[in-house]
């Protein structure tokens, strides 16, 4: 109990405290017009409030990261609860406010266009596919688990492709349609039984019989998996995710002030660390390491979803839970799909004003998904997390670069992308949707390929200086 509660109030401190670090680092200017305003158009460019723009900021990022990944990160013990604050307070949190305040800066560019900017034409088209890659699998993803905890609420009444199509129609809609028509106007209803479901498990649970393991650096994970690299990759949302990045500039567009930025993208990524702290303690308490692993491995988290909730919180409370977790997938992966359309978008240079443009892009991603839907949900979550963090080193190496050409202090940024980078290359050279090479030596084989990419971004950074890159786009001032 004492660890968890600790970790709930380090996680507000850090975005009080460290959050205000970040954003002064930055300097945020209201002065300046935000693309809301420059490139207005009544479909992805629509200024919204700020507690519109953090609402569906949340509910955009979050998906089942929060609650699938602490669940299975659960397996490892306490330990993961350090993940969860400090990856969020000194990883996920910068990267999700460096990525949105730097879309901003440059007209809500997605990170493909941004990472062609600051890394190179190379890296743009690198990235562009890495995105699409991860965006797809996101969508795809969380169509599959809304739908199996659907299914398992309505005790398998109604056929999981039924669920599967319905959920498809919903993200179809959402994608082509003005972001204030269809996001805008559901995602207050739907964080509502979010924050309802999430706030009744953790207050179950405080209030409850059952006990929070304090802080252990033991490994519990019943098949003794390693924490280094694997924790890393299996709590991503909760800490540190790529996603986000693809996530931030759907937000940079609506964005009405730049001073809303820490409140919207990094006191976000906060709020969704404290989802992942209730949910990786529920796990924790209510069952041991072996049965939590039985669980996973017979029907994904989504049965232990359903099993927390409807045990601490009866089947009322924890129905209204279980719908809480569902909603979470379905307002990421409504924003999966378009953001995947608009990077398509803006790579082609493609109009989005008339829907038959917009059509056009979103047909082919629904028809790749729905392929996606028959591999192996553990094989689909193993890439999905590779190319997440990934993602996340790629969107933290062009934050660098953005701070190192402005000469601000980009140690913020470069601390957490060489943490991550190294963990990326670790997993991919040791697991066997990778290279499959002994662990020892991977960690060997990593250091060398980060130290290799690090020098690469110097000598890069050093001539962006020389040709004097312009970071920001110049905008007309806010009259």
């Amino acid at each position: 109990m004492v660890t968890f509660i600790s970790a709930i109030v380090l996680l507000v401190i850090g975005y009080f405290v460290y959050g205000k670090f970040i954003e002064k680092i930055f300097n945020p200017n209201d002065a300046r017009k935000t693309p809301a305003y420059v490139n207005a158009d009544g479909i992805d460019y629509v200024p919204m409030n700020k507690q519109k723009n953090a609402l569906i900021q949340l509910l955009n990022i979050a998906g089942t990261g929060p609650i699938f990944g602490p669940i299975m990160g659960a397996l490892f013990g306490p330990v993961a609860f350090l993940w969860i604050v400090f990856g969020a307070i000194f990883a996920g949190g910068v990267h999700d406010y460096l990525t949105g305040m730097i879309s901003i800066r440059n007209k809500g560019a997605h990170i493909p266009e941004l990472a062609g900017k600051f890394l190179g034409s190379v890296s743009k088209h690198i990235v562009n596919i890495f995105a699409l890659l991860l965006l797809l699998l996101v969508g795809t993803v969380f169509v599959t688990t809304p739908a199996s905890l659907l299914a398992i609420l309505m005790n398998g009444k109604v056929a999981i492709w039924i669920l599967i199509t319905v959920i498809f129609a919903y993200y179809f809609l959402s994608t082509i349609l003005p972001i204030d028509k269809v996001i805008g106007r559901l995602y207050p209803y739907f964080g509502a039984v979010l924050l309802i479901g999430t706030i009744g498990v953790g207050g179950a649970l405080l209030f409850s019989d059952y006990k929070i393991p304090e802080l252990t650096f033991a490994n519990l994970h019943p098949d003794n998996v390693p924490i280094f690299p694997i924790l890393f990759f299996t709590i991503t949302c909760g800490a540190l995710s790529g996603f986000h990045a693809t996530q931030s500039p759907i937000i940079s567009r609506t964005v009405e002030k730049e001073s809303q930025g820490r409140y919207v993208f990094y006191g976000m990524m906060i709020t969704e660390a404290v989802i992942a702290m209730i949910w990786a303690a529920a796990a924790m308490s209510l069952l041991d390491g072996q049965t939590l692993s039985e669980f996973i491995k017979t029907g994904t988290p989504s049965s232990v979803v359903n099993e927390v909730s409807m045990t601490l919180l009866g089947a009322i409370g924890g129905t209204i839970a279980v719908l809480g977790a569902i909603v979470l997938p379905i307002t990421s992966g409504d924003t999966a799909f378009r953001a995947a359309r608009s990077i398509i978008a803006d790579y082609l240079k493609i109009d989005q004003k008339k829907v038959v443009k917009r059509l056009m892009i979103a047909l082919p991603l629904f028809a790749v998904s729905a392929l996606l839907t028959q591999i192996d949900f553990n094989i689909l979550w193993r890439y999905f997390s590779w190319a997440n963090q990934a993602t996340a080193a790629i969107a933290l190496w062009i934050a660098t670069m953005y701070l190192f050409i402005k000469g601000k202090n980009y140690f913020v940024s470069l601390i957490p992308a060489l943490f991550i980078t190294y963990m990326v290359f670790v997993y991919i050279l040791n697991q066997k949707i990778g290279f499959n090479l002994d662990l020892k030596l991977s960690f060997i084989l990593g250091i060398i390929l980060t130290v290799i990419l690090s020098v690469m971004f110097f000598v890069k950074a050093k001539n962006n200086k020389v040709n004097k890159i312009e970071p920001d786009i110049v905008v007309d001032e806010m009259p």
